[in-house]
């Protein structure tokens, strides 16, 4: 099957500050804003570490995607990852990985590290099917902020 997504004409581009209202509403969408996370200050954080792993995707100038990725100098990291719910299953989430991908890559990274909470089946399931694989480890979280 063809990837419908090519059709649809993605554009792929790095955030930019005047994203920030539509894109909190594509997370908050999604349900990746939860009442321990502010995504605002999400946003501002990022804009200061590796803004250029910070990207959007557009259909006829709508973000309709987002993924954010970090690199520590050991492992990559995928946060954020974001398509809105009416055009999920058209390949844009792989198009999203597939770019911060070479990016992390032509950084040096060779590992991908990612988190999902764990009743979120679903996105498990796409990333395995995008090539991830469970790791043997625990993650283990601590706030430091309030």
């Amino acid at each position: 099957m063809k990837n419908k997504a090519s059709k649809l004409k993605l554009a792929i581009r790095p955030f930019e500050k005047k994203d920030e209202h539509n894109l909190i509403l594509l997370w908050k969408e999604c349900g990746l804003v939860v009442p321990q996370n502010d995504p605002a200050q999400d946003i501002e954080a990022k804009l200061q570490v590796q803004p250029e792993l910070f990207l959007v995707g557009e259909l006829d100038l709508k973000i309709v995607g987002s993924i954010m990725g970090g690199y520590d100098g050991h492992r990559g990291w995928i946060n954020y990852l974001a398509v809105a719910t009416n055009f999920q299953r058209k390949g844009i989430a792989r198009q999203l990985i597939e770019i911060l991908e070479k990016k992390l890559l032509a950084m040096g990274c060779q590992k991908i590290n990612l988190q999902v909470r764990s009743k979120n089946i679903s996105v498990i399931e796409f990333y395995k099917r995008t090539g991830f694989k469970k790791d043997d480890v625990v993650s283990l979280g601590k706030r430091i902020i309030p």
